[in-house]
């Protein structure tokens, strides 16, 4: 059974680092009600509209830095550990979104596991109108997502740029990403703005405001710095 929670809004300033918290209900955000009509592309390189993919149902919308980048791939991982029956159970959908190319989807979703929805944003037209920041900013440290430390992290992403089909960055490297809960319609629930490659959302507080049971990744926060 899926458990049920309060919505929770978390709107974060683009200037400022003031985080307010509405327990109570789900807003319109007007950042949304523009990034609704941007285009993302799936791995075969179709279009649809953002707004389309949150219109029906409520959706957890994870947006990663790049997908060479370490710690969205460990994320991801764990993203892929969550068996699609919890999301049906609580009729939500889990959705990545990436800032490259649509021809590396299908290589992330094979090297991560991920078996859930995922499209890109390769002109970060999304990213921008939420106010998803670029550059890094505030050390941030316990993300229990990420197992690898920063020089091993960084070697790895790496090789994989120099061994993937198409060497480059799959996307901007100073782009950070965010967590999203939506729908539906333009209703927001949840909003993060990630202020570091490490200030990643805890999956099972995501899953927890969403109403999806909850799912035991069994890893231990790492202390990591920026």
């Amino acid at each position: 059974m899926a458990t049920q929670s309060s919505p929770v809004v978390q709107q974060i300033g683009r200037s400022t680092d003031v985080r307010c918290v509405n327990l109570c209900n789900a807003m319109y955000h007007p950042d949304l009600e523009l990034a609704a009509p941007c285009l993302v592309r799936d791995q075969h390189g179709r279009s649809y509209e953002f707004g389309d993919l949150y219109r029906d149902k409520k959706a957890i919308i994870i947006f990663v830095r790049n997908f060479l980048c370490y710690t969205c791939k460990e994320y991801v991982e764990d993203l892929a550990k969550i068996p699609k029956s919890y999301l049906q159970a609580a009729d939500v959908k889990l959705i990545v979104i990436g800032q490259s190319s649509y021809q590396h989807i299908k290589h992330f979703c094979t090297l991560t596991g991920y078996g859930h929805e995922i499209y890109v944003d390769a002109d970060r037209e999304i990213y921008n109108k939420l106010g998803l920041k670029k550059g890094e900013s505030s050390s941030s440290s316990g993300s229990p997502h990420i197992k690898s430390n920063m020089i091993t992290g960084s070697i790895k992403s790496i090789w994989r740029a120099m061994t993937s089909p198409a060497f480059d960055f799959q996307g901007d490297p100073a782009q950070q990403g965010g967590a999203l809960i939506v729908g539906p319609g333009n209703r927001v629930h949840f909003l993060h703005r990630d202020m570091n490659r490490y200030d990643q959302v805890p999956i099972s507080n995501l899953l927890r405001y969403a109403g999806v049971q909850a799912v035991h990744f069994g890893e231990k926060p790492h202390m990591l710095e920026v």
